[in-house]
């Protein structure tokens, strides 16, 4: 008895995870959550080191929990980027005031960066071709066309 296995089931999980990444802006909305976290664990850091809670505190936890919400939907909700994205890089500037300058800039930076990846995302774009795939190509059509270049060397540049 043969049991007919779905392709991507064949594949593997990894595979999977990729075809999943790639419908979306992962890396735009994974940094964005990573920022939200990273400032609020700086909340919790000792008073020695914390520079400045603002508006007594609430804002200071409010915007970085945002943050991670808002980078988790571009991720699981990616027809809306748009709108999160920019909603995201507000909230994320926010933090500059209200908690530790952005996490000590290191989540400001991470916040601002995946916003701005997230934003700039377009979900029907061709894949890049690298240069060497390019003059491969390149190469392969002109052997197509003329059989007698195949025999002669090109210099790579």
């Amino acid at each position: 008895m043969l049991i007919a296995v779905p392709d991507r089931a064949r594949r593997g999980p990894r595979a999977a995870f990729r075809a999943w990444r790639a419908r979306r802006p992962f890396w735009g909305g994974l940094l964005l959550a990573l920022g939200g976290g990273e400032i609020l664990l700086t909340e919790k850091a000792s008073l020695k080191v914390v520079m400045h809670i603002g508006m007594q505190g609430l804002a200071g936890y409010l915007l970085p929990t945002l943050m991670l919400l808002l980078g988790l939907l571009i991720l699981f909700n990616p027809s809306q980027r748009l709108f999160y994205s920019v909603t995201g890089i507000l909230v994320t500037l926010g933090t500059w005031l209200t908690s530790n300058l952005g996490g000590f800039f290191i989540g400001l930076l991470l916040g601002a960066v995946g916003s701005c990846l997230a934003f700039g995302w377009l979900p029907d774009q061709e894949p890049r071709v690298s240069r060497r795939e390019r003059r491969r190509q390149a190469r392969a059509e002109r052997a197509a066309a003329d059989p007698g270049v195949a025999d002669r060397v090109e210099p790579v540049a």
